[in-house]
């Protein structure tokens, strides 16, 4: 694979002390719904406690229609970007990046330049997953104690967007318990790497960001 310059598409900010959950499915018009829309970022813990999960979702709002057609963009690198210092800029990165039904990992690495522009890092540690189909069981590849997926998946993300409009407008003054779910029966395209711990290089916290950048 030829290295490739890319450009930031669209990114979405956040700080993770190893567990952090952040969303976002209304972006820009001119990304919004885009094949480099990011939803949700998550990094926690694993369920081997030595290990960190990242987990990148775009393209929300999929209907199961379009789920089953729906692919990843292979002019599309999804970057996991850790801080371990904590002065905000990125010290190692995770590339994800499609081609002909696979997700290739490039990582963790030092980026070539931290920033808004990346260079896929073929010379890094470098993995790869069948990108799992629509309705098929999930493709999962362990290596090197890392562990990889990439495909469809039922949008994890819980929100009551008419109760929240409504509390916004001063028609309502909290949530109800339950709520009704407005992403229930959508999908996402989700990308996921489990990591050790020892593969970040630190034992104190993490600031972790992700970003999808366009070539």
């Amino acid at each position: 694979m030829k290295k490739q310059k890319i450009y930031l598409g669209i990114s979405t900010l956040v700080v993770a002390v190893f567990t952090f959950i952040a969303a976002d499915h209304i972006d820009a018009p001119a990304v919004q719904g885009g094949t480099s829309d990011i939803t949700d970022y998550y990094a926690f813990q694993g369920e081997d406690t030595n290990n960190i999960v990242f987990v990148a979702n775009v393209q929300g709002l999929l209907s199961p229609s379009a789920t089953s057609t729906a692919t990843f963009d292979e002019n599309v690198l999804v970057e996991f970007n850790i801080d371990t210092n904590g002065d905000a800029v990125e010290d190692l990165v995770i590339q994800a990046t499609p081609r002909d039904g696979k997700m290739y990992f490039f990582g963790p690495v030092a980026p070539a330049s931290p920033g808004l522009s990346s260079t896929i890092q073929t010379s890094a540690t470098t993995n790869s997953v069948d990108i799992t189909t629509y309705g098929s069981s999930p493709q999962i590849e362990s290596n090197g104690g890392m562990s990889f997926f990439a495909g469809p998946r039922d949008d994890p993300f819980f929100m009551d967007f008419a109760q929240y409009s409504d509390i916004i407008a001063g028609n309502a003054t909290s949530f109800n318990n339950p709520g009704a779910d407005t992403f229930a029966g959508t999908n996402v395209m989700s990308i996921v790497v489990e990591v050790p711990k020892t593969m970040i290089g630190t034992s104190g916290d993490i600031n972790t960001w992700v970003e999808s950048k366009r070539k």
